[in-house]
């Protein structure tokens, strides 16, 4: 065997490990469409399901096409709903604004409860911060 038969024979073997591997990447996001969706019934979920089993290839392909534009609506869906859900979780952890303890402050402050020494101190560690 000479080294530029061998080379394609390890060229051809990488685009078929690609094609293999891009293949199980669309499986799987078709898998996990399903189980996203609610307005599919638990019957039609099956149905998809067995043909998967059976004729992976295919299905795959025409679930693509017959189902694409919802898939991508579901998963920008899932996609927002993460960000927003990270956005609250950082703003619940990262504390109020500067704008935010300076209100607090002067509330404190317009009370009696801190004096204005208090209130300069607040308002300068605020506005460092």
């Amino acid at each position: 065997m000479t080294f530029w038969s061998s080379f394609w024979d390890i060229i051809w073997w990488f685009f078929w490990a690609f094609v293999f591997i891009s293949y199980l990447f669309a499986l799987f996001a078709v898998i996990g469409d399903l189980f996203r969706d609610r307005k599919l019934n638990g019957w039609w979920k099956a149905l998809w399901i067995i043909f998967l089993i059976f004729v992976p290839f295919l299905t795959t392909l025409v679930y693509l096409v017959a189902r694409g534009n919802g898939m991508a609506e579901r998963s920008a869906g899932q996609a927002k709903s993460a960000q927003a859900a990270a956005d609250d979780y950082i703003k619940s952890v990262a504390g109020a604004s500067p704008s935010d303890e300076i209100a607090k402050a002067k509330a404190l402050l317009d009370s009696g409860t801190i004096t204005a020494d208090e209130y300069a101190q607040i308002k300068a560690r605020a506005l460092a911060g």
